[in-house]
């Protein structure tokens, strides 16, 4: 009996003591506090250990559970919200707390861009003890902005107890990791790391560059922008290159309160946040002026400086290039017509050509800036596009050729032709400006190596950069006269003129002549056969009237310069008139010629998608250079070849008419300019971008990067 009653005290003093007992037990595994409900979203306190043990500092977290629709914030919450803040005010033994951020999702409500959380969201906390080992009481209050349609404020008191003791993994603990793996490190985890920014533009709004550079393909990157209270920045575009191991991401920054009040970027450091599916990276640096370029796979910064530097090279090949040859003429007659010339009157002649093509390169940029201001598409070469202006240059080009014949060696009337004779006869200040003017209007039509990268770079900036690019062109295009300005004795030295000189002069207005009919048949396409041969005609009326005037009466001499400048009224008029009366007969089509496409940028993906390479030429009746890309590379020989195999599509883009999708296409690549071409392929998704003057290893090292092999071709 006394036995019995024994055992039963025993059982009954286990049983009190796992009563004491069990409950602290099944409360450290679950480690977690109760729930509070809120309106629209509940939240509470988890552990990710069952108990205190030795460690220094123990693994919280703030989860959330948010009803469907609803939503909140991150730390940077973007143009509207506010982010969750957590209070521990009333806890004993905790000495500090480290909140962390989660990568949020991007949240687009009507004109308001936030960044923040749905459904559920654990911020991780990381607690430091401040006696280790020893009991911890947890009391947090947590204040959250919950939206949707509406916003909702949610103050919620949690409360969570770890006793000392051996720690141990709680039920938490893989949700809190879920959670910490998912807040930005410095990258090296992941494989991410920062290459650079900058910033360039209009300090009202200006351009931020930032590249990152990944160990694999990025595939949909986003990145978030913190450090300026009161400015905003725009969604960011991505150029993904380098095999898709480089994203350089573009957006603009602009006060919140729209005032045109300036930004400064370079004022202080900027945090940036890129994520891209499950990695992410943290990182901050002050952006420096300057602009982000890719050459060769590798990334660099590309200042105004460099630009500039670029821009003179340029400029100066410009001289080189098929456009610029037909100047070539009134250049040489330039020059040799100072033979045995003073040395003085040489070099103001040489400089005041040298003042008329930078005069023309910053009316350029001044009309690049109008247009641009104004909202439209802008390019180099783009006045090329308007019938008034090709006309323009035909007449003058007619009046350069005839006096070069001497069919007239007095001024007419009109500004115009006064400067043209005095153009072509080199003697007077004003006519050598003019000419300086006139070559850098015939250049406008191509783009040279470098050309295209600094014309790029200016025409996607502000005022100030391409006011700065274009007068380096102007610079690096009038380099050779400045040359002759500085060493008068190279023009000095030549023969005196003479009778040679005028047969030399007849034979160079033969380019002048050429480079009408050119823009005439140019002006057939734009307008139509019929309005180029009206105004072809009326030139050789002009010629005739010339002709006629030396072996006419006095009446006539009076009269030639009147009908001259009525029949130039009428060229201007040609293409309104024939239109009105319907004797245009049709008008260039842009319907592509022989085996290309007409360009259809929507139809690329899909093509690519199929495996099959697409090449897109940019092109235009008045961009001579496009021409002999076409005549030299790309109709002739294993180019051409190539190009009609069946895994390549041909695309041909033709700008000599204005077309907004096509200029929009251009500026994408930040290119303004043609010749363009660039093929897309299985390994170059988002294009690889040929030189302005191509040649067969480009082209085939292009294919070659895109993911063409001529041999597999070949064997199909």
């Amino acid at each position: 009996m006394v036995k019995r009653l024994f055992s039963v005290a025993r059982f009954g003093l286990l049983a009190l003591f796992a009563a004491s007992f069990l409950p602290q037990v099944a409360y450290g595994a679950e480690a977690a506090s109760s729930w509070e409900s809120g309106p629209k979203a509940d939240a509470r306190l988890i552990s990710a250990t069952t108990a205190v043990g030795e460690l220094d500092a123990i693994p919280l977290g703030v989860e959330v559970k948010l009803q469907d629709g609803w939503k909140t914030y991150w730390r940077s919450p973007g143009d509207a919200g506010i982010p969750p803040q957590v209070d521990f005010e009333g806890s004993t033994n905790i000495a500090s707390t480290d909140f962390r951020w989660p990568v949020p999702a991007r949240f687009q409500y009507y004109d308001l861009e936030t960044f923040g959380y749905s459904k559920q969201v654990v911020f991780p906390i990381d607690v430091q003890l401040e006696r280790p080992g020893e009991p911890a009481a947890l009391r947090a209050r947590i204040d959250m902005l919950i939206c949707d349609d509406v916003c909702i404020p949610h103050t919620m008191n949690v409360s969570l107890d770890l006793p000392g003791g051996p720690a141990a993994p709680s039920d938490h603990a893989n949700l809190i990791n879920q959670y910490s793996v998912q807040v930005p490190g410095d990258g090296t985890g992941v494989g991410l790391s920062l290459e650079g920014a900058t910033f360039s533009g209009p300090n009202t709004k200006p351009l931020l560059e930032v590249a990152f550079r990944g160990s694999v393909p990025f595939v949909n990157p986003d990145l978030l922008i913190e450090g300026f209270e009161d400015h905003a920045f725009s969604k960011p575009e991505f150029e993904i290159t380098d095999g898709g191991m480089l994203a350089i991401a573009r957006m603009n920054a602009e006060d919140i309160f729209g005032d045109g009040a300036t930004v400064d970027l370079a004022a202080q450091p900027v945090t940036f946040t890129l994520f891209d599916g499950a990695r992410s990276i943290e990182t901050q640096t002050t952006p420096i002026p300057g602009t982000l370029a890719v050459a060769g796979g590798a990334m660099h910064y590309v200042t105004l400086l460099s630009i500039i530097g670029l821009a003179l090279i340029g400029g100066l090949i410009l001289n080189l290039m098929p456009c610029v040859l037909p100047v070539l003429s009134i250049k040489l007659l330039s020059v040799v017509s100072h033979g045995g010339e003073d040395p003085k009157q040489v070099r103001l002649g040489f400089l005041a050509t040298t003042a008329g093509i930078i005069v023309s390169f910053l009316a350029l940029a001044t009309l690049a800036v109008g247009v641009k201001s104004a909202g439209f598409a802008v390019g180099w070469g783009i006045q090329f596009q308007q019938p008034l202006f090709i006309i323009a240059i035909v007449v003058i080009l007619t009046l350069f050729a005839a006096n070069m014949w001497g069919l007239f060696e007095i001024n007419l009337p009109g500004s115009v032709s006064d400067a043209a004779v005095k153009a072509s006869g080199g003697a007077s200040l004003k006519g050598n400006f003019f000419q300086g003017a006139f070559a850098t209007i015939l250049a406008t039509p191509c783009t040279a190596p470098f050309l295209g990268t600094s014309i790029g770079f200016a025409l996607s900036r502000g005022a100030s950069e391409i006011y700065a690019v274009f007068f380096a062109l102007g610079v690096g295009m009038a380099a050779p006269f400045i040359l002759v300005a500085l060493f008068p004795v190279l023009a000095t030295k030549l023969p005196r003129p003479g009778p040679w000189m005028d047969w030399l002069k007849k034979f160079l207005s033969l380019a002048l002549v050429a480079t009408a009919v050119w823009l005439l048949s140019v002006m057939g396409f734009q307008v139509s056969a019929t309005a180029a041969f009206v105004v072809g005609g009326l030139m050789a009326i002009i010629a005739a009237l010339f002709v006629l005037r030396r072996y006419g009466s006095p009446a006539m001499l009076r009269a030639v310069p009147v009908a001259i400048v009525i029949i130039i009224a009428g060229a201007f008029a040609t293409p309104a008139t024939l239109s009105a009366l319907n004797l245009n007969g049709g008008s260039g089509t842009d319907v592509a010629e022989g085996d290309w496409e007409p360009f259809d940028q929507a139809a690329i993906t899909q093509l690519v998608a199929a495996g099959n390479v697409v090449f897109v030429d940019v092109t235009a009746e008045w961009c001579i250079t496009c021409q002999v890309n076409k005549k030299r590379v790309l109709q002739v020989g294993d180019v051409a070849e190539v190009l009609n195999n069946s895994k390549v599509i041909t695309m041909r883009a033709d700008w000599t008419k204005p077309n907004n999708e096509i200029a929009n296409y251009l500026a994408s690549f930040n290119r303004f300019g043609i010749p363009f071409n660039v093929i897309y392929g299985p390994d170059s998704p988002s294009g690889v971008v040929l030189p302005e003057l191509l040649s067969n290893k480009a082209v085939f090292a292009g294919l070659e990067d895109a993911g063409f092999s001529r041999d597999v071709a070949a064997a199909n």
